[in-house]
């Protein structure tokens, strides 16, 4: 190796990290080894060893920068003077400029998201999605005079019951946006906060939002 490949330690491990993104994204966690990772960024497996220890290690750091990234987005772009329908198509449309943005990342968020044995990270950023979307269609109907504590308790339970439905949902269709670019984004984006924000039977019903101001 030249002295021009030598990179600073940081640098190097930018490196190593952006390239390691893209090998889990394409392959998975299991199916990745630290053979592929050294080999698509042109180094020796034993520099690779010497800035993470193990392939866990090196995912956990992975997903780690993955994690900060969207969550830095969404703590920017959803904003607490703003109405709940307004965070939600806030937050809707941080997942597709991450997405269409980042797309390694979109994989390696997709392939493993809902496999507790790859790390805690993306177990953490599934459930703030999940409690985010829940907190804002709850807040909504907090607000609402004509309900009972009762009927708050009922939608409660249903609305925590749906979370899971809404995050798997709203991650293939994003994936399938991605897949058809025919299709226009704004489109998309509006059916996703539709069905967050309504949900099947109000869309079964033909209910739905105003366009966006």
């Amino acid at each position: 190796m030249t002295a021009r490949q030598r990179l600073p330690f940081a640098l190097r491990r930018e490196q190593l990290l952006a390239v390691a993104l893209e090998e889990f994204g394409r392959r998975g966690f299991h199916l990745t080894q630290m053979d592929h990772v050294a080999s698509a960024a042109q180094v020796s497996k034993a520099l690779l060893y010497q800035h993470f220890t193990s392939k866990e290690e090196l995912f956990a750091a992975v997903t780690a920068a993955v994690v900060a990234d969207v969550t830095g987005r969404l703590s920017a772009a959803v904003l607490p003077e703003e109405s709940s329908l307004d965070r939600v198509r806030a937050m809707v449309r941080v997942l597709f400029d991450y997405a269409t943005e980042e797309p390694d990342g979109w994989a390696l968020v997709v392939r493993h998201l809902d496999k507790p044995e790859v790390g805690a990270p993306l177990r953490d950023l599934r459930e703030r999605l999940g409690s985010s979307f829940a907190d804002l269609m709850l807040a909504h109907r907090r607000a609402d005079p004509t309900m009972t504590p009762a009927a708050l308790t009922a939608n409660e339970r249903r609305v925590r019951l749906l979370v899971p439905l809404m995050s798997g949902a709203m991650l293939s269709l994003v994936s399938w946006w991605l897949e058809h670019p025919d299709t226009p984004r704004d489109r998309a984006e509006s059916m996703a906060v539709e069905f967050i924000w309504l949900g099947l039977d109000r869309l079964r019903s033909g209910e739905r939002l105003p366009p966006s101001p």
